[in-house]
């Protein structure tokens, strides 16, 4: 990564376009020029390509989403016998197209909530910068989850149906090569945060961080090192209900 530009280099001389192309190699650079806080395009931009994109992957990637619900489903009856297979049936219908939904909702609520997080855990290392300047530190370096998106489709495609039993047989991590039916919800709500793609995002924040708090490397990967934890927690929290 190369060292961010001049802090008095004036925000317009590169497109917003063309960060979220150098995003992918030249971040420091990226969040130089974007210490202003300009989020709302690249925020609008991941939103509308990952929600197509989820919309594309629907089909290919149906049977994980079924064994995930299965699953969630099978809990669920454990614990409130009154639940029948006809309310299930339902409720699979109801999630389906709620996800549909969710698809464009969720990116902008994970991005706003990764920027909150990236702010406030910086104050603990003395970074300087804005609320808004952090929301787009978080939409840029949700950059990545485009990629992450496509890698998943192609999978859905060239992988056995059978294989898909769980979100992350089609990451990049270690939760891949875990069965989700045998191993701990916990322990895979933990190990699953450890992927190449929320690995390179945690890097992208760390940054980030540096450039627009003006803080050391180190110090600003403790912040986004912080941020990755936090993160874990919405699954880690429903995992721990259900043990």
């Amino acid at each position: 990564m190369t060292d961010p530009a001049p802090s008095g280099a004036p925000a317009t001389q590169v497109s917003v376009w063309e960060d979220l192309v150098d995003i992918w190699y030249t971040p420091a650079a990226v969040f130089a020029r974007r210490q202003q806080g300009a989020f709302w395009v690249p925020l609008v931009v991941v939103t509308v390509v990952l929600g197509g994109l989820f919309l594309l992957n629907s089909r290919l990637l149906a049977p994980m989403m079924d064994a995930e619900f299965d699953r969630g489903m099978a809990t669920a009856m454990r614990a409130n016998p009154q639940l029948t297979p006809e309310m299930a049936e339902r409720g699979r219908a109801f999630g389906t197209m709620f996800a549909r939904i969710g698809a464009f909702v969720f990116v902008p609520i994970a991005v706003f909530c990764t920027g909150l997080a990236l702010w406030l855990l910086g104050k603990l290392v003395e970074a300087k910068e804005s609320f808004g300047t952090a929301l787009a530190v978080a939409a840029y370096a949700y950059v990545p989850r485009v990629l992450e998106a496509l890698l998943a489709g192609i999978q859905g495609l060239l992988l056995d149906p059978d294989s898909l039993d769980g979100r992350y047989r089609v990451s990049l991590g270690i939760g891949r090569f875990l069965d989700p039916d045998t191993v701990s919800p916990v322990l895979l709500a933990v190990v699953g945060r450890v992927d190449v793609f929320t690995l390179w995002i945690t890097v992208l924040l760390a940054v980030g961080l540096s450039v627009t708090g003006k803080i050391s490397r180190s110090n600003a990967a403790v912040a986004a090192g912080l941020v990755w934890v936090v993160g874990a927690l919405p699954t880690l929290l429903p995992a721990l209900r259900a043990a």
